[in-house]
């Protein structure tokens, strides 16, 4: 084993809650988000309440773009004093280009650096981080953090119920969405990560029957398994967050639940009072 550990990095779009990546010590690279003629650094210039209440009242809509190349160069930099390698655990290379920011910066790291594309982002971007996280922490090499980061990553997966479509389709982050737009006031969409890309999964009218539906989903991709770990994910409605972790436990019973606010960039593109669950399966 190495004198130095591994670190991971994710980046702010994995909306981790705080205390959870002091406490793994993960470090985060935060995105950039664009609004009006001011620029602000994700989940560190604006706080995530305000933020959510100006979007409600704003006539326009921010733009969100990743941390670029040499920003990513810089941290490594900087981590390379206190590590022996770093795995970057990153949003989606569908939805966002800081995959390859990464990529341009990998090259020119003090020591070895893997970018692991989690396919997600929000807390399914999170749980994979952390699960990376707990095996660096425990001595695992490169090669075993990214291991578990990549099986974490094929097991997750990310649902949710947003109160409008129109964020995700005026930001252009979802397909295959054109059979939900015409009726999309008068329905509450269940949606999912499939291969990198938001899609739609179902809907129905109200948010309860839509939360509902979303544990039977759950428990449709648990297949009768037990689940390892879950997140709540939330845009500024921290009670119906509460009320679905308590639903969570008292369904499945996981080990651990976490509870997230979502960061401006995510809630840029899903809008207010979005509530989603992201899970893996323990294994057998």
């Amino acid at each position: 084993m190495s004198e130095k550990k591994i670190l991971v990095v994710t980046d702010s779009s994995a909306s981790l809650p705080p205390e959870l990546a002091e406490e793994l010590d993960i470090q985060i690279i935060p995105l950039w988000l664009i609004w009006d003629d001011h620029c602000f650094l994700d989940g560190v210039d604006i706080d995530p309440h305000a933020f959510y209440q100006r979007l409600k009242e704003s006539k326009t809509l921010p733009s969100s773009t990743q941390p670029s190349a040499v920003e990513f160069k810089a941290l490594f930099e900087k981590l390379a004093r206190e590590c022996s390698g770093i795995v970057c655990v990153l949003a989606s290379s569908k939805i966002s280009g800081t995959v390859d920011s990464a990529c341009a910066a990998q090259e020119l790291s003090l020591v070895p650096v893997e970018v692991v594309d989690s396919g997600f982002s929000a807390m399914g971007q999170g749980l994979i981080a952390v699960s990376a996280a707990r095996a660096a922490a425990a001595g695992a090499s490169l090669a075993e953090v990214v291991a578990v980061a990549e099986k974490t990553r094929d097991a997750a997966h990310l649902l949710f119920v947003v109160d409008t479509l129109e964020y995700l389709h005026k930001g252009g982050r979802i397909g295959g969405a054109k059979r939900l737009l015409g009726t999309a006031l008068d329905i509450k969409p269940i949606l999912h990560f499939k291969e990198g890309i938001i899609q739609p999964l179902s809907q129905t009218r109200t948010k309860k029957k839509a939360t509902a539906e979303l544990l039977e989903i759950a428990s449709e991709r648990l297949e009768g398994g037990l689940m390892a770990e879950a997140a709540v994910v939330h845009v500024d409605c921290p009670g119906e967050a509460i009320q679905l972790r308590e639903l969570v436990i008292k369904r499945f019973n996981p080990p651990v639940v976490h509870v997230s606010d979502v960061s401006p960039v995510v809630g840029t593109h899903v809008g207010p009072g979005a509530l989603g669950l992201a899970f893996y399966p323990r294994s057998p």
